[in-house]
C-alpha cells in the first residue's frame, strides 16, 4: 500500500523543504508501528528542484483478520478465503488514511515550528496512489477531488493485462496536482476521501468518527457538492452518525452564511467606479456601531449573545477596557470554531483571563449572564420564530438585566436596494422574519417600557432617504430609578 507526495523548488524555497513540513528528514529512512503493520516514509529524490516522500505501508493480513474478526465491507463477515487472500495489503484504503494521519499528523494539522511561514503557503503539490480501489469509477475520483482544486489523472486498472477483452477492474491509478493548496489541506483531502472512494473501513465505526471527518473536513467539506456521499461513505452509511454529521455541517454553512452569503448581498451596493474603492463590508460597519456603542456605555464586561463565529469577541479582545468578555452561542460548533478563530489554546495566560466561551440558549434564563454591563444581540432575534421572541426578551432583559443591551436586525424595506435578492425573499434562509423601521421600534419600545430601559435607534450603514439602513440597531439603557424601584419591592 503506497502513496508519494512531491513537491517542486526554487533557489530560494527549496523543495527538499517538503522534509521539515513532514517532520521526517530526507536522508533517513524511518519506519513507524501501526496496529496492522509498519509504516516507512522514504524520500526516493530530494533535491532543490525536486523533492518526493513516499509512505509504504505493510499490512499484515492475518493481523488485519484478528483485530477486525474478518469484518469486510460496511461490517459484514467475509468469506474464510476472503479474510486471508484479499486487496487490504495492495490498495489504498482507510488502513493508509490512518497511517497518514498518525505518520504525518503535525503535517496535517498544519503545524511546522521550524517553518511555520511554509505551512501556511501554497505549494505546488503532486501526489501519485498507484491502485485506489474507487466503487463509482473515474467519474466519482473526478467529481471528488475536482472540486477541491486538484487537477485529477485517473486510470483505470484493468483485470488482466493479458485478457484485455475482460475489461477494467474497480482498481484505478490517481495522480493529483495542485498548486493552490497547503500540504496540510492535501493530506485532509486523503484522509477522507480515500476510505471514501473504497466505501469501507477496517475499523467499526463509532460516534467520535464525526468529530473526525469533522475536523478533516473543515474548510472544504460544508460546501462540497458531494458532501452527502462523502459524509454517508465515511461514516460506513451509519444513517444516526450520518445525520449527526449532516446538521452539524449546515451549522457551519448557515454560520459562515452570516458573514458570507450575507455578505455578498450586503456588498451589492454601487461602487465609486473612478475611485475604484471596494465598499466596507455591511458586517464590519455592524461591528463598528457596536463596538460604538459599548465604549460609550462605558462597560468593561460584555456578553456576545450569539456569538457564533467569535467575530465580535475578537474585536473586543483588541481593547484593553474590555476586563471580561464572554461569548455565548447554542451551536457547539460555532463555539468551535470561534476558539480556533481566537487561538484560545495559544493564547497568554493574561489574556486568556478576559475571555470565556459557553453554550447556552437565550429561550432560557441563565443565573451565568448576570451582573454584566453590557450584552450584545448582533443579528440574533431574527434567527429566532417569532412566538419563541418573549422568552428571549424575559431572559436577557429580565433576568440577566445587563446596565446596556445593543441589539442590530436587518431592516427589510432596505431589501428592494439590492438587485440580486428576489422580491419577496429575506437575506438568509435561516431568517424567520425581517422587520420594518416601525415594526422594530415598535417592539423595542414595548421592551423598553416594560423593563424599565429607555431605548435611542441609530442606522447601521448607508441610510436611505427612502428606504432607511439596511441594518437598523436599538441601544437599550437601564434606568438606573427604576432598577431602584424593584429592588425596594423585591426587600419589600
Amino acid at each position: 500500500m503506497f502513496v508519494t507526495i512531491s513537491t517542486t523548488g526554487t533557489a530560494v524555497n527549496p523543495a527538499a523543504d517538503l522534509g521539515y513540513l513532514l517532520h521526517k528528514h530526507p536522508d533517513k529512512v524511518q519506519t513507524f508501528s501501526t496496529s496492522h503493520g509498519p509504516a516507512h516514509v522514504f524520500y526516493p529524490e530530494a533535491g532543490p528542484e525536486r523533492c518526493t516522500a513516499a509512505l509504504l505501508l505493510e499490512v499484515d493480513t492475518v493481523a488485519l483478520v484478528r483485530r477486525g474478526k474478518g469484518k469486510g465491507r460496511g461490517g459484514a463477515p467475509d468469506a474464510a478465503l476472503a479474510q486471508y487472500v484479499n486487496d487490504r495489503p495492495y490498495a489504498a484504503s482507510s488502513l493508509l488514511a490512518v497511517a497518514v494521519s498518525n505518520v504525518f499528523s503535525s503535517a496535517m494539522r498544519g503545524v511546522c515550528k521550524a517553518r511555520p511561514e511554509l505551512a501556511a503557503a501554497p505549494l505546488p503539490l503532486r501526489v501519485e496512489v498507484p491502485v485506489l480501489p474507487a466503487r463509482g469509477g473515474a467519474a466519482l475520483v473526478r467529481r471528488l477531488f475536482e472540486p477541491l482544486g486538484w487537477t485529477v489523472d485517473v486510470t483505470p486498472v484493468p483485470l488482466d493485462t493479458a485478457f484485455p477483452e475482460w475489461g477494467d477492474s474497480r482498481y484505478v491509478r490517481l495522480v493529483l496536482e495542485a498548486g493552490t493548496l497547503t500540504l496540510a489541506e492535501a493530506l485532509r483531502h486523503l484522509y477522507v476521501l480515500l476510505p471514501v472512494l473504497d466505501d469501507a473501513k477496517h475499523y467499526w465505526v463509532s460516534a467520535d468518527e464525526v468529530d473526525k471527518l469533522l475536523r478533516a473536513g473543515e474548510g472544504w467539506l460544508p460546501g462540497h457538492p458531494e458532501q452527502k456521499l462523502i459524509t454517508s461513505r465515511y461514516l460506513s452509511r451509519r444513517w444516526s452518525l450520518t445525520r449527526q454529521a449532516m446538521e452539524r455541517l449546515e451549522l457551519v454553512r448557515l454560520a459562515e452564511a452570516d458573514d458570507s452569503e450575507v455578505e455578498s448581498i450586503d456588498n451589492a451596493v454601487e461602487e465609486d467606479t473612478e475611485a475604484e474603492e471596494k465598499p466596507t463590508p455591511l458586517a464590519v460597519q455592524r461591528r463598528e456601531a457596536i463596538l460604538d456603542a459599548l465604549r460609550e456605555s462605558g462597560a468593561a464586561r460584555v456578553l456576545d449573545l450569539g456569538c457564533g463565529q467569535g467575530q465580535l469577541v475578537q474585536a473586543l479582545l483588541k481593547d484593553v477596557r474590555y476586563t471580561e468578555i464572554v461569548g455565548v452561542d447554542v451551536s457547539v460548533r460555532a463555539l468551535t470554531i470561534a476558539s480556533r478563530r481566537l487561538k484560545l489554546d495559544r493564547m497568554g495566560e493574561r489574556q486568556a483571563s478576559r475571555v470565556t466561551l459557553f453554550q447556552g440558549s437565550l429561550a432560557y434564563t441563565d443565573k451565568r449572564l448576570k451582573s454584566y454591563d453590557a450584552a450584545v444581540l448582533s443579528e440574533v432575534i431574527e434567527h429566532l420564530d417569532l412566538p419563541r421572541l418573549p422568552a428571549l426578551e424575559y431572559a436577557v432583559f429580565g433576568a440577566a438585566r445587563p446596565r446596556t443591551v445593543v441589539v442590530t436586525t436587518p431592516n427589510v424595506e432596505y431589501n428592494v436596494r439590492w438587485e440580486t435578492l428576489p422580491a419577496g425573499h429575506v437575506r438568509h434562509g435561516d431568517h424567520r422574519f425581517e422587520w420594518t423601521r416601525e415594526e422594530f421600534r415598535t417592539w423595542a419600545a414595548t421592551v423598553a417600557e416594560r423593563h424599565g430601559y429607555g431605548v435611542a435607534f441609530r442606522p447601521v450603514g448607508p441610510d436611505d432617504p427612502e428606504v432607511g439602513p439596511p441594518t437598523q440597531m436599538a441601544v437599550f439603557t437601564l434606568e438606573t430609578a427604576h432598577d431602584e424601584k424593584e429592588k425596594e419591592a423585591k426587600a419589600a
